[in-house]
């Protein structure tokens, strides 16, 4: 059964003489695989440990290679696939927003590896992912990692720095490159998913309500579970499939700034003027309560 997040009675920085224990204790289950998801859940977890020559370890911030396409001798023989399923594993929690276990073995001398065995380091969040040729020559898929705000980071003997970023100078103008480099990536604003919000989202097929925009990425598609009514003080929506809307981004924000409201007959009302009938699906009934209260919320 996957997990995904913390483990009971697992602490952040506890070590594992082995993949078994770590196994054993629910932080990795694979024996061997890197990667622990499939597609439908997302990545339960992950470790690092030197496997592919194109991994970065900066501490909070990991660039993690994807699976597949290797040799018995650890070289890069092949193109990656997104079709993978580990590689699929951590499309989705990167289009849902779901925390990453991160295990660390002590393979590849890092700065941030273990002198012998494994260590769990707490869960991370996948902020974006990309291609580009790898080392070998060959196609490669890399995910970015970064430890939450409050994450305790381990220590490094000797420190890494992330690759800097080019100062420009205020008074200079600028300029671009006639060659710059080029890699395929894609980048999300950050929204965690609850299990409802997925319930919805897959209800409808991450197909926007309001204006139907679904959106396309490499390894699958992504939508925003939107309240209606507002979580927690001073509106205390519930958290039900009821008040739960499948959004893009942009509906998101419009709905939640007040731009859209909706009518009790589902008409969706953008800057005053009727846009439209919000989009329904036999599984998911809307809570007029909470289109009521957000309407009033934001009643002229």
């Amino acid at each position: 059964m996957a997990v995904i997040g913390d483990v009971l009675n697992v602490e952040v920085g506890q070590g594992f003489s082995t993949r078994r224990q770590a196994h054993e204790a629910g932080v990795h289950r694979p024996l061997q695989a890197g990667i622990c998801g499939t597609k439908k859940a997302g990545a339960e977890s992950i470790v690092v440990s030197g496997g592919y020559k194109d991994d970065e370890d900066y501490g909070d911030v990991i660039v993690y290679t994807g699976h597949g396409g290797q040799d018995s001798s650890g070289n890069q023989v092949s193109d990656q696939s997104l079709d993978d399923s580990g590689n699929a594993a951590l499309v989705t929690s990167y289009l849902e927003g779901l925390p990453v276990r991160v295990l660390r073995g002590y393979q590849g001398g890092a700065p941030y590896a273990p002198a012998a065995g494994y260590r769990y380091d707490g869960l991370y969040r996948v902020t974006s992912y990309g291609s580009k040729l790898g080392i070998d020559g060959f196609l490669i898929w890399q995910f970015r990692l970064e430890a939450y705000d409050d994450a305790h980071t381990p220590q490094a003997a000797q420190q890494p720095e992330l690759p800097p970023t080019p100062a420009t100078p205020e008074s200079a103008a600028v300029t671009g490159s006639e060659s710059p480099g080029r890699i395929t990536s894609t980048v999300q604003r950050i929204v965690r998913s609850s299990a409802v919000k997925r319930q919805v989202k897959a209800w409808h097929g991450n197909r926007c309500q309001i204006c139907d925009l679904r959106i396309d990425v490499p390894g699958g598609s992504y939508s925003e579970g939107a309240h209606i009514r507002a979580l927690g003080s001073p509106h205390n929506g519930p958290d039900t499939s009821g008040n739960v809307l499948c959004l893009c981004p942009n509906c998101h924000v419009m709905l939640d700034a007040g731009a859209i409201v909706i009518e009790d007959n589902l008409t969706v009302i953008r800057g005053g003027e009727p846009a439209g009938t919000l989009r329904t699906d036999p599984r998911h009934t809307i809570d007029l309560e909470c289109v009521r209260h957000h309407r009033e919320r934001w009643r002229q």
